[in-house]
């Protein structure tokens, strides 16, 4: 018999001897779902955007060029530089390419065979996001040939005799390219950071996975095809990395079914490239759908006061899809004006980008599906050679650095983002 003085101990001793058991048999599981849910990741709550339970507006940039100019030392800064240029401006999403198919500086060099130097690159580049607080909507696969894309796909399969036909379309529904395709997508997803030591489907710096820039397939407009690799591919890529948001990359148009055709469209060849924005969008595994703006490239007669009117009717209809078609967040995730425009003058961009972040702003305010805007694009001095007649230096440009701040308080305002560090706290204590 146990002295007297001990009978207290005994009860305690099972209560922690139970206490331990629990510990030991479902610890592990309590931690999962309390880290998960303070991971850090970007989620989807109905038409907006939320990370650990907060809205979430966009606003950010595109600088596609990131993991190229990583590869090499002399380059290697601008990467750096961007990322803490954007971060000064209270930008929080970058847009960038995570790919390089075949030629200079590849990623992928043939099919399955990577360039461990490329995709140290990419290494970098996530890294330094997570270094200035920035995050990355990457790019998978590119519609146009630039780095790549679809037609070294197509070329691979033709070369190597497999290849059904020798157009670019047959990336949608090829065999062979859809394997090439998914083995690409298993060695991205699956890569473990050589700096984080994180793997890509596990790292809360990526905000998205873009499927594809700008998909059209021009052999099938009535969308089947499109459609039916967009199912596939997602769905695989939800099978490996399901934490992650995924969108498809779409311009916005309406395709031939959609009666917004010939009401929203710029015009009639719009509705005939394989594409349809709802319809597209409205694929189970996409998180939110993503939009261009570019009325210098889809006209050609109209004047400035006319592209701006196309501008909002533009927005506004996307908008209208994701809060009663979708249901989902509407990301406009490239837009520019043209200083190759016959009546270009520097006050017009200003007056261009104004008139879009008042549109998403408005929609924050309102909490409807207008979730933000990724300007494109900004490079550093010296880069002419990647630079387009839409680029921006972003420290060259006052006026621009100005409006991008502006907006990124007013939607941090919305959300209360705006406090929650002192950069944001410090660059948005003047209201407008």
């Amino acid at each position: 018999m146990a002295p007297a003085g001990n009978g207290p101990l005994i009860p305690i001793l099972g209560f922690l001897t139970c206490v331990a058991f629990i510990y030991l048999s479902f610890g592990d599981l309590w931690f999962d779902i309390k880290g998960d849910a303070e991971s850090g990741f970007v989620k989807r709550n109905g038409t907006q955007f939320v990370v650990d339970g907060k809205a979430l507006y966009v606003n950010g940039w595109n600088s596609y060029w990131f993991m190229d100019h990583a590869v090499n030392d002399h380059s290697r800064h601008r990467v750096g530089a961007m990322l803490e240029a954007g971060a000064k401006m209270g930008l929080t999403v970058c847009r960038t390419w995570a790919f390089n198919d075949g030629g200079y500086n590849a990623l992928q060099i043939s099919p399955g065979r990577f360039d461990e130097r490329v995709f140290k690159a990419l290494d970098h580049v996530i890294a330094e996001a997570k270094t200035h607080g920035v995050r990355l909507l990457l790019s998978l696969v590119n519609n146009l040939q630039a780095y790549g894309g679809k037609t070294q796909y197509v070329n691979w399969a033709w070369q190597e005799g497999v290849g059904l036909s020798s157009s670019n379309d047959s990336f949608f529904f090829d065999p062979s390219i859809r394997r090439y395709f998914k083995n690409y997508l298993t060695a991205l997803l699956t890569r473990k950071n050589s700096i984080t030591g994180i793997e890509y489907r596990n790292d809360p710096t990526i905000f998205a996975w873009e499927l594809i820039n700008e998909p059209r397939c021009l052999s099938d407009i009535s969308g089947d095809t499109l459609q039916d690799w967009i199912n596939e591919m997602t769905a695989f890529i939800k099978s490996i990395d399901n934490k992650h948001l995924l969108t498809v990359g779409l311009e916005g148009f309406y395709g031939p079914k959609s009666p917004k055709r010939l009401t929203v469209n710029p015009e009639r060849w719009a509705s005939e490239l394989g594409s349809d924005f709802v319809r597209n969008s409205d694929s189970p595994n996409i998180d939110f759908a993503s939009v261009h703006i570019y009325p210098d490239h889809w006209f050609h007669d109209q004047g400035f006061e006319e592209k701006l009117k196309f501008v909002v009717k533009w927005m506004l209809s996307h908008i209208e899809d994701g809060d009663k078609e979708l249901k989902k967040p509407v990301l406009f995730t490239e837009f520019g004006l043209s200083n190759l425009n016959k009546d270009y003058e520097p006050a017009q961009r200003d007056r261009f980008y104004r008139t879009i972040f008042d549109v998403v702003y408005k929609s924050a305010k309102r909490k409807r599906s207008g979730a933000g805007t990724l300007v494109w694009q900004f490079v550093i001095e010296g880069m002419e050679g990647f630079n387009d007649d839409f680029g921006i230096v972003p420290w060259e440009q006052d006026s621009i650095q100005r409006l991008m701040k502006e907006q990124s308080c007013r939607l941090g305002r919305v959300t209360g983002r705006h406090l929650l560090d002192k950069k944001s706290r410090e660059m948005c204590s003047h209201k407008p």
